[in-house]
């Protein structure tokens, strides 16, 4: 049994999962990839087979247990190699790019990332820093001919024009200083993780999990820790930011919120929603509320985009990662009316649809009155995006900006508690309980990661064209659902304040 790359950096996020992986997949992949997570595989792919660009004319390794070939090509010094096949006695990897560099004699190593190189970069280098570390000391190990150690990944500074210029979309970093000073450590911890996987019981006991927020479980958590309710303390709100609480109550033995002692030093946030749950009781500040609403002026919006985030920039001045807005409903209602008026518009060609969108949000978005969001940092950065590029209508963006409301502030804030929110300010979360007439579980399309991915394979063609009108009505159908829920949550709250 060899230790892959893969395995090792599960292991050291928690090494019980990653015994599990090994030894029982059926566990492990019991639950299905989300589309989500599948979005990030492919991404990862797209990105990976984009950078070969980077070095064209390679010999590509397309079986990932050849090692034959690898050696063959290693041995006449082929000049670029895509995914070559290593392994030790106890390793395994699959690098990303090998290229021969002629002035050191050297194979350089280049591991492409689909990540940019602005987001949370210090915690992300680490982890590539360890990741390249595993494969140096395999190649090491094996006496292949290294020499510098590059990372790949996406410039967050780059702007699409109307050609995609594959040098400057990425940026490569030489890593070989930071990982050859980490390397005897990671040398140790491979050792060490080897020697775990490979044992044939189940590691005893809970994973390290069982001391983190629920955000940051494994995906064995529920396996390793049986006797930790589905709705449990790790639920509380930034729990895992609160490392001594929980450990305080893990060493305790308490894992329901219905049994954390009054005594327990906790925000005044936590204690809110673990004194909801255990009195059964909805917490409602009426005066916070009114408050909040008599900023709200009409008539009143309530707006939402849909978008896919592509990391390879399609459209000329477009950043990777810049979300594409392709979509978005809008629900307006006037004061002495009894329902609002819904406009809405989808983009589904393959094209810029900035353009488009913007004459939409002109043509059905009122020059004044308040528009209400849920998580007004997505709409507004979306908008600013918008307006950088295309600067004839920045003016727009900035009005529409400065009249954002966000509606979820109320939860947020904790104006409005109630035992069946569970501690969560999503929509999804909220409506259920103040709006039960209303319900994405019907929808075809319940979530925006699915929105996305829908309209991906739309533009792409990858549906016939009866499916595409079906798919094009299910998104319109969700997006819609979206601001009719906050239509629906803010009348509820305004009703209640009437009382």
């Amino acid at each position: 049994m060899k230790l892959t790359k893969t395995d090792f950096l599960i292991y050291k996020d928690c090494a019980k999962n990653a015994w599990l992986k090994v030894h029982k997949p059926d566990i492990y992949f019991a639950k299905p990839l989300s589309v989500f997570d599948q979005s990030i595989i492919e991404t990862g792919n797209e990105v990976d087979q984009l950078a070969r660009d980077l070095f064209p004319n390679g010999a590509l390794i397309t079986d990932r247990s050849d090692t034959k070939q690898t050696k063959k090509l290693v041995k006449e010094k082929a000049p670029v190699i895509y995914q070559p096949v290593f392994e030790t006695e106890s390793y395994k990897i699959i690098c990303d790019i090998l290229v021969w560099n002629s002035n050191t004699n050297l194979y350089d190593l280049f591991e492409v990332k689909a990540s940019n190189s602005g987001e949370d970069k210090k915690k992300k280098d680490e982890l590539y820093s360890q990741d390249i570390a595993f494969q140096y000391l395999v190649l090491k190990e094996l006496n292949i001919p290294i020499g510098k150690l590059f990372l790949v990944r996406l410039n967050n500074e780059y702007v699409r024009g109307v050609e995609l210029d594959i040098q400057q979309l990425f940026t490569k970093e030489d890593f070989t200083e930071r990982v050859l000073k980490i390397s005897n450590s990671v040398a140790e911890e491979m050792k060490i993780a080897h020697d775990f996987i490979i044992q044939e019981k189940e590691p005893h006991g809970s994973c390290k999990c069982i001391t983190r927020g629920r955000s940051a479980h494994c995906t064995t958590f529920s396996h390793s820790n049986p006797h930790v309710p589905e709705y449990s303390v790790h639920d509380i709100s930034r729990i895992g930011q609160s490392k001594k609480k929980l450990e305080e109550l893990v060493d305790s033995g308490i894992f329901s919120i219905h049994d954390v002692p009054r005594e327990l030093k906790l925000s005044k946030s936590q204690r809110n929603q673990v004194d909801a749950i255990q009195s059964g009781n909805q917490f409602v500040d009426k005066i916070e509320i009114c408050s909040f609403l008599s900023t709200i002026s009409n008539p009143i919006s309530f707006l939402d985009y849909e978008t896919f985030p592509s990391a390879i920039p399609r459209f000329v001045g477009y950043r990777p990662f810049n979300q594409i807005p392709f979509q978005f409903s809008l629900h307006v209602f006037n004061k002495g009316e009894t329902e609002p008026i819904h406009a809405e518009f989808i983009f589904t060609e393959n094209k810029n649809p900035d353009e488009a969108i913007i004459k939409a949000l002109k043509k059905y978005l009122p020059n004044g009155g308040s528009v209400l969001v849920w998580n007004k940092t997505f709409e507004m950065g979306r908008n600013r995006e918008l307006g950088m590029r295309n600067p004839e209508h920045r003016v727009f963006f900035e009005d529409l900006n400065s009249r954002i409301i966000d509606l979820r502030d109320i939860f947020t804030e904790q104006n409005f508690i109630h035992p069946g929110f569970k501690g969560k300010t999503s929509i999804k979360y909220v409506l259920p309980i103040l709006a039960p007439h209303l319900s994405y579980k019907t929808l075809d399309i319940q979530e925006g990661a699915t929105a996305s991915d829908t309209w991906n394979k739309i533009v792409r063609k990858e549906f016939t064209d009866d499916e595409i009108k079906e798919k094009v009505n299910n998104l319109c159908t969700y997006c819609k659902m979206d601001t009719y829920a906050m239509y629906a949550i803010w009348k509820y709250l305004f009703d209640l304040t009437r009382v």
